[in-house]
């Protein structure tokens, strides 16, 4: 054997996640090595102005973190929970449905700039192919042919994005009515409470409770990236604000979802507990609020997700 080792030797490696995504992991394990994925924000840096950083170096120290953690030292750093070839697959279909419509905007923002350099500001573009030769410049003139033919391009990718929309709508829908996989019967809980959506139920779903084993609630909010900062020395004790550690689908959803909980969920005990403690105070004060009751709710939707039990006062769709 290579290295003089004998063939039963136990091999152990380590990377960085990234990138590389979860191929790398899962062909090591194939092979007999023990390998572990590591969140690379946890890894100890030194402070220093100026440090050299070199691969060598970076390799040496994440040997000897490697087996600090094999020793028994678990907080060295935190290693990543590696989904299944079948969880991962389901989260394809909400990303993809993200992106789509991230270029969907980006490409309707681009049609109002190129207008907009024409002296033409445009709240609308629905039906714009039916009207760009009516379009005139800050002088009264036509939009010239190269711009046009431009602009008509682009809403045609517009329309290809919106198309795309809606066929991962229709299989999102689908899947949310006959699936029975745990992301999908996750999701169909979620949704039978006021004030959750498909988007929603989908999302926390697939990305945060049907795939990962909490074992209490500071993991939920801990992972969500909405527990506090503190930041204390001495008598000196300063909160940094939220730690934003975690999925940020999740933790940004959540803060949309805890407006929305008030709005539709305004007699149970979290609704309640916001407008005792924030409802009064200054548009800070309820921007903090909200932070603290996305928290809340978040935790709440998992206890509801994993029991069956229903958050205090609140009330599902009829």
């Amino acid at each position: 054997m290579r290295f003089g080792l004998p063939a039963d030797a136990r091999v152990v490696s380590c990377y960085e996640a990234g990138r590389d995504g979860f191929w790398l992991h899962r062909a090591l394990w194939a092979m007999g090595v023990e390998n572990a994925v590591v969140d690379s924000s946890s890894i100890e840096v030194n402070r220093r102005q100026r440090r050299a950083k070199t691969d060598r170096l970076d390799a040496r120290k994440l040997v000897g973190m490697l087996f600090r953690w094999l020793w028994g030292d678990e907080k060295v750093w935190r290693v990543v929970r590696v989904p299944s070839v079948e969880e991962e697959d389901r989260r394809q279909l909400h990303r993809e449905l993200v992106t789509a419509r991230r270029d969907r905007a980006r490409l309707v923002n681009r049609i109002k700039a190129l207008l907009f350099g024409q002296g033409i500001r445009l709240s609308e573009l629905k039906g714009l192919p039916d009207h760009v030769a009516e379009l005139r410049q800050w002088n009264g003139e036509a939009l010239p042919s190269g711009l046009q033919q431009r602009v008509l391009r682009e809403w045609q990718k517009v329309e290809e994005r919106t198309e795309q929309i809606g066929i991962l709508l229709k299989e999102r829908r689908e899947r949310l009515r006959t699936g029975e996989d745990a992301g999908s019967e996750c999701a169909r809980r979620l949704c039978q409470l006021r004030g959750i959506g498909e988007n929603a139920a989908w999302l926390f779903s697939l990305e945060f409770f049907s795939w990962r084993k909490f074992r209490n609630r500071r993991e939920v909010g801990g992972l969500s990236g909405l527990v506090g900062t503190p930041s204390d020395s001495g008598e000196t004790k300063r909160e940094l604000g939220i730690s934003k550690a975690g999925n940020r689908w999740v933790r940004g959803l959540a803060v949309e979802i805890a407006w929305g909980w008030l709005r539709y969920q305004p007699a149970s005990e979290l609704s309640q507990w916001y407008q005792r403690r924030f409802g009064q105070g200054s548009s800070r004060m309820r921007k903090v609020g909200i932070v603290a009751l996305a928290r809340k709710l978040l935790i709440a939707l998992w206890r509801y997700s994993e029991t069956g039990v229903v958050p205090a006062g609140a009330v599902l769709k009829s």
